[in-house]
């Protein structure tokens, strides 16, 4: 789990973090911004297979909220505009606002995000001065905490589902309190199922570079990533035959679904990779070479 630093695009991380694994293959579950620091789940060779799959993840933040202004980048990075000089906010004020943005709410993506309109990146349109039209997207605030809060900022901890832009969260309740508000700090602190695990700096793992040993201990086994899928055990015939990438009719009645899948013999289970369930048959959706 690598920690990312701030001033630093997930991809240079990536690209640092690889070369000092010696990865031929390397892949991230998620960029941040080069604005954002903290957790950045990194996989390395066979293990970037799985990577897509936690692209859904449920994602965990602290951020700051600076108000009386607004950005035109939603964050410390943008040109501000003052909406109003010592906004006076209060925790009891703030406390009335965060309840209506918990559980399922709309958000309009950014303009300086990621998302393509007609093949082009938004943040380039809006680089160019250009702003275009989004749809609003159903998004999940599982949790919204005050951590601590100022007559001009405050403290977030923020537990959200996939797809969920803070920047746009930040606005949104800048704009409710009537004041406006930017992202003046971001970190990320968790992405699911990873945590409570420790993360590892640039600077940490540039330390261990002539020790392999001891990078590849802070490397976790492929399936660590994929736990949130049930397990499904197969016998060395069946497994040959998923192997082969032939479908697999199951005499079981099992929940249809996704499946991470082990070669089971003698009570010694391999990761296989995974199979998706269904009218019990087994197909192959990603198998590991080993």
């Amino acid at each position: 789990m690598l920690d990312k630093p701030l001033g630093m695009s997930s991809n240079k991380a990536l690209q640092e973090a690889r070369f000092l694994f010696a990865a031929e293959k390397a892949g991230h579950t998620g960029s941040l911004d080069p604005l954002a620091s903290g957790l950045l789940p990194l996989c390395f060779g066979e293990a970037t297979k799985v990577s897509g799959f936690l692209l859904d993840a449920d994602k965990s933040y602290i951020t700051t909220a600076r108000f009386g202004y607004t950005s035109n980048t939603g964050d410390e990075e943008g040109e501000k505009q003052l909406i109003q000089a010592h906004p006076k906010i209060t925790s009891e004020k703030l406390e009335v606002v965060l309840a209506q943005f918990r559980g399922e709410i709309q958000q309009i993506p950014p303009m300086y995000s990621a998302l393509k309109k007609d093949g082009q990146p938004l943040y380039k349109l809006a680089r160019q001065g250009i702003e275009v039209e989004r749809v609003p997207r159903n998004v999940v605030i599982h949790d919204l905490k005050l951590l601590d809060c100022s007559a001009e900022s405050a403290t977030l901890e923020v537990q959200c589902s996939k797809g969920t832009y803070i920047r746009s969260l930040v606005e949104d309740i800048g704009a409710t309190l009537g004041v406006g508000a930017y992202v003046a700090s971001l970190r990320r602190t968790a992405v699911s199922p990873f945590n409570s695990l420790p993360m590892y700096s640039l600077e940490a793992l540039t330390a261990f570079k002539d020790q392999r040993e001891h990078l590849d201990e802070l490397l976790l086994p492929i399936d660590q990533a994929l736990m949130h899928l049930p397990e499904l055990d197969l016998n060395e015939a069946e497994s040959l035959l998923i192997q082969q990438g032939q479908k697999l009719a199951l005499e079981k009645n099992i929940q249809p679904g996704l499946y991470r899948l082990y070669k089971n013999i003698n009570e010694q289970a391999q990761f296989m990779g995974m199979g998706e369930l269904s009218n019990n048959v087994l197909r192959v959706k990603r198998l590991l070479a080993y």
